[in-house]
């Protein structure tokens, strides 16, 4: 069975610089797979830091939308450490194409099916490691805005499955992690 590691952490908090030195130190073969759409110079500047980090050996796998796909993919071309960037951008994603977000429970079907998708594909990755990144975005203010309270309580609910799932979960703050399901209390 495939290991999943889960780093989160808030905006610029160094959770995407922690995953990636994690991933070159740990694997051999290392996949990257991209969920950020560019659609203005914002975005295009963030990804081209993301871009400038990584080394020329890693192999990108862009995927927007349908990334378990690119998991597997990348599992099947012998990676042994994948590393997804990130799981709030992909949840964008899913939201933006869904034509009417209108219902909660429509909305939280379709979204867990996605996340289920790339967490089967993690485990079935023999040999590998995935690593997924995203954002802990629910300890602010509560959004004025209907999409806006409908991401922020998808993220909170799908980062959960994730750990859940995980075999080790990273909180980064300040450019520091610390190893957080080590310590987590279950009182499952």
């Amino acid at each position: 069975m495939g290991k999943i590691i889960l780093v989160t952490g808030g905006a610029r908090s160094g959770k995407s610089e922690f995953a990636e030195k994690y991933a070159a130190r740990q694997g051999k073969k290392i996949a990257y797979v991209a969920t950020a759409e560019i659609f203005d110079e914002e975005m295009a500047y963030r990804v081209k830091l993301h871009q400038q980090r990584r080394p020329s050996s890693w192999q990108t796998y862009d995927a927007p939308v349908d990334a378990h796909m690119a998991i597997a993919d990348a599992a099947r071309s012998g990676h042994d450490m994948i590393l997804f960037d990130c799981l709030t951008v992909y949840l964008s994603n899913i939201l933006c194409k869904i034509p009417d977000i209108s219902s909660q429970e429509q909305n939280y079907k379709i979204v867990t099916e996605k996340f289920d998708k790339l967490t089967a594909a993690a485990k079935a990755a023999i040999g590998a490691t995935t690593i997924f990144v995203t954002n802990e975005v629910g300890a602010g203010i509560v959004p004025e805005n209907k999409l806006a309270r409908e991401f922020r309580d998808l993220a909170g609910l799908m980062n959960r499955k994730i750990a859940k799932s995980a075999d080790e979960v990273y909180l980064s703050v300040c450019g520091m992690a610390i190893n957080i399901k080590e310590r987590a209390v279950d009182l499952s």
